[in-house]
Protein backbone atom coordinates (compact mmCIF):
# COMPACT_ATOMS: atom_id res chain seq x y z
CA UNK A 1 0.00 0.00 0.00
CA UNK A 2 1.41 3.52 -1.02
CA UNK A 3 0.96 6.34 0.72
CA UNK A 4 3.63 9.28 1.75
CA UNK A 5 3.37 8.41 5.40
CA UNK A 6 4.44 4.86 4.64
CA UNK A 7 7.08 5.95 2.34
CA UNK A 8 8.68 8.10 4.85
CA UNK A 9 8.14 5.67 7.62
CA UNK A 10 10.63 3.44 5.10
CA UNK A 11 12.46 5.97 4.57
CA UNK A 12 13.17 5.94 7.92
CA UNK A 13 13.54 2.70 9.22
CA UNK A 14 16.08 2.57 5.98
CA UNK A 15 18.00 5.41 7.59
CA UNK A 16 17.53 4.21 11.30
CA UNK A 17 18.67 0.85 11.12
CA UNK A 18 21.66 1.32 8.79
CA UNK A 19 24.70 -0.39 9.10
CA UNK A 20 22.63 -2.67 11.71
CA UNK A 21 21.97 -6.58 10.69
CA UNK A 22 19.90 -9.48 11.63
CA UNK A 23 21.13 -11.67 14.45
CA UNK A 24 20.44 -14.45 11.43
CA UNK A 25 23.91 -15.59 9.59
CA UNK A 26 25.10 -13.48 6.65
CA UNK A 27 25.20 -9.77 6.68
CA UNK A 28 21.58 -9.65 6.23
CA UNK A 29 20.16 -5.68 6.57
CA UNK A 30 18.43 -5.23 9.90
CA UNK A 31 15.88 -2.88 7.74
CA UNK A 32 14.89 -6.32 6.06
CA UNK A 33 12.96 -7.22 9.15
CA UNK A 34 10.51 -4.06 9.60
CA UNK A 35 9.37 -4.46 6.07
CA UNK A 36 8.84 -8.03 6.33
CA UNK A 37 6.50 -7.00 9.31
CA UNK A 38 4.71 -4.70 7.05
CA UNK A 39 4.35 -7.05 4.45
CA UNK A 40 3.02 -9.50 5.98
CA UNK A 41 0.53 -6.87 7.63
CA UNK A 42 -0.40 -5.50 4.03
CA UNK A 43 -1.02 -9.25 2.71
CA UNK A 44 -3.89 -8.64 5.72
CA UNK A 45 -5.46 -5.55 4.50
CA UNK A 46 -4.19 -3.63 7.43
CA UNK A 47 -4.24 0.26 7.31
CA UNK A 48 -1.96 2.75 6.81
CA UNK A 49 -1.33 3.58 10.78
CA UNK A 50 -0.43 -0.29 11.43
CA UNK A 51 2.14 -0.36 8.28
CA UNK A 52 4.02 2.50 9.54
CA UNK A 53 3.97 1.28 13.45
CA UNK A 54 5.44 -1.78 11.84
CA UNK A 55 7.93 -0.08 9.50
CA UNK A 56 9.31 2.17 13.33
CA UNK A 57 8.21 -0.85 15.43
CA UNK A 58 12.18 -1.09 16.88
CA UNK A 59 13.65 2.06 16.34
CA UNK A 60 12.82 3.53 19.60
CA UNK A 61 15.13 0.85 21.06
CA UNK A 62 17.48 0.17 18.86
CA UNK A 63 18.24 2.90 16.81
CA UNK A 64 20.15 6.45 18.17
CA UNK A 65 18.39 9.71 17.81
CA UNK A 66 15.14 7.87 17.80
CA UNK A 67 12.52 8.37 20.60
CA UNK A 68 8.89 7.84 21.14
CA UNK A 69 8.38 11.81 20.58
CA UNK A 70 10.20 11.67 17.60
CA UNK A 71 8.00 9.23 16.44
CA UNK A 72 4.89 11.23 17.15
CA UNK A 73 6.30 14.49 15.47
CA UNK A 74 7.50 12.60 12.29
CA UNK A 75 4.34 10.08 12.23
CA UNK A 76 1.68 10.85 14.51
CA UNK A 77 0.64 9.67 18.00
CA UNK A 78 -1.24 6.90 17.26
CA UNK A 79 2.03 5.61 15.88
CA UNK A 80 3.92 6.54 18.68
CA UNK A 81 1.53 4.96 21.11
CA UNK A 82 1.80 1.41 19.10
CA UNK A 83 5.44 1.80 19.11
CA UNK A 84 5.73 2.67 22.79
CA UNK A 85 3.82 -0.70 23.82
CA UNK A 86 6.10 -2.46 21.65
CA UNK A 87 9.50 -0.99 23.19
CA UNK A 88 11.30 -3.06 24.99
CA UNK A 89 13.44 -1.57 27.95
CA UNK A 90 17.17 -2.84 26.96
CA UNK A 91 18.34 -2.00 30.58
CA UNK A 92 16.84 -5.25 31.44
CA UNK A 93 17.85 -8.90 30.94
CA UNK A 94 17.16 -11.19 28.15
CA UNK A 95 15.03 -12.89 30.51
CA UNK A 96 13.45 -10.05 31.94
CA UNK A 97 12.60 -8.33 28.91
CA UNK A 98 10.97 -11.57 27.43
CA UNK A 99 8.96 -12.11 30.79
CA UNK A 100 7.85 -8.53 30.89
CA UNK A 101 7.14 -8.63 26.91
CA UNK A 102 4.82 -11.38 27.54
CA UNK A 103 3.00 -10.13 30.40
CA UNK A 104 2.82 -6.35 28.54
CA UNK A 105 0.80 -8.77 25.47
CA UNK A 106 -1.67 -9.35 27.55
CA UNK A 107 -3.06 -6.30 27.69
CA UNK A 108 -1.72 -4.53 24.22
CA UNK A 109 -4.60 -2.85 22.56
CA UNK A 110 -5.22 -4.60 19.24
CA UNK A 111 -2.71 -2.82 17.03
CA UNK A 112 -0.08 -3.59 18.94
CA UNK A 113 -0.80 -6.87 19.48
CA UNK A 114 -0.81 -7.37 15.69
CA UNK A 115 2.57 -5.43 14.57
CA UNK A 116 3.87 -7.49 17.49
CA UNK A 117 2.32 -10.97 16.29
CA UNK A 118 3.59 -10.09 12.73
CA UNK A 119 7.00 -9.41 14.36
CA UNK A 120 7.22 -12.76 15.96
CA UNK A 121 5.94 -14.85 13.08
CA UNK A 122 8.77 -13.17 10.66
CA UNK A 123 11.38 -13.67 13.40
CA UNK A 124 10.07 -17.18 13.67
CA UNK A 125 9.85 -17.51 10.26
CA UNK A 126 13.52 -16.70 9.43
CA UNK A 127 14.68 -18.68 12.42
CA UNK A 128 13.11 -21.90 10.64
CA UNK A 129 14.66 -21.05 7.49
CA UNK A 130 18.16 -20.73 8.97
CA UNK A 131 17.61 -24.33 11.06
CA UNK A 132 16.82 -26.05 8.07
CA UNK A 133 19.43 -24.45 6.06
CA UNK A 134 22.11 -25.25 8.47
CA UNK A 135 24.58 -28.44 9.49
CA UNK A 136 25.23 -26.59 12.54
CA UNK A 137 22.47 -25.86 14.38
CA UNK A 138 23.98 -25.68 18.01
CA UNK A 139 25.79 -22.56 15.80
CA UNK A 140 22.50 -20.91 15.32
CA UNK A 141 21.35 -21.13 18.46
CA UNK A 142 24.29 -19.62 20.51
CA UNK A 143 23.18 -16.36 18.74
CA UNK A 144 20.32 -16.80 20.89
CA UNK A 145 20.66 -15.41 24.81
CA UNK A 146 17.92 -18.10 25.97
CA UNK A 147 19.37 -21.00 23.62
CA UNK A 148 17.23 -23.54 22.32
CA UNK A 149 15.01 -24.24 25.03
CA UNK A 150 13.86 -21.10 26.77
CA UNK A 151 13.64 -19.48 23.13
CA UNK A 152 11.23 -22.08 22.69
CA UNK A 153 9.51 -22.12 25.66
CA UNK A 154 9.58 -18.34 25.66
CA UNK A 155 7.89 -18.21 21.90
CA UNK A 156 5.15 -20.78 22.76
CA UNK A 157 4.33 -18.54 25.63
CA UNK A 158 4.18 -15.21 23.50
CA UNK A 159 2.21 -16.78 20.62
CA UNK A 160 -0.65 -18.51 23.10
CA UNK A 161 -1.08 -14.93 24.56
CA UNK A 162 -1.23 -13.09 21.42
CA UNK A 163 -3.47 -15.66 19.41
CA UNK A 164 -6.70 -14.81 20.73
CA UNK A 165 -6.41 -11.60 20.51
CA UNK A 166 -5.48 -10.83 16.74
CA UNK A 167 -7.17 -11.45 13.83
CA UNK A 168 -7.48 -15.25 13.04
CA UNK A 169 -5.75 -15.64 9.53
CA UNK A 170 -2.52 -14.21 11.66
CA UNK A 171 -2.91 -16.15 14.48
CA UNK A 172 -3.12 -19.48 12.29
CA UNK A 173 0.04 -18.06 10.72
CA UNK A 174 1.77 -17.82 14.10
CA UNK A 175 0.77 -21.10 14.74
CA UNK A 176 1.79 -23.09 12.02
CA UNK A 177 5.50 -21.07 12.28
CA UNK A 178 5.27 -22.23 15.65
CA UNK A 179 4.55 -25.64 14.85
CA UNK A 180 7.74 -25.98 12.31
CA UNK A 181 10.28 -23.98 15.16
CA UNK A 182 9.03 -27.03 17.57
CA UNK A 183 9.42 -29.55 14.95
CA UNK A 184 13.10 -28.10 13.63
CA UNK A 185 14.36 -27.68 16.81
CA UNK A 186 13.58 -31.12 17.64
CA UNK A 187 14.96 -32.68 15.06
Amino acid sequence: MYSPRVEAALRAAHAAHAGQTRKSGGDVPYVTHPVHVALVLARLGAGETLLVAALLHDVVEDCPGWDLERVAREFGADVAAIVAELTEDKSRTWEERKLAGIEHARTFSLAAATVKAADKLHNLRTLVDELRATIAPDHVWSRFRGGRTRTVELSQTLVDTLAPRIDPRLAAELRSALDDLVRTASA
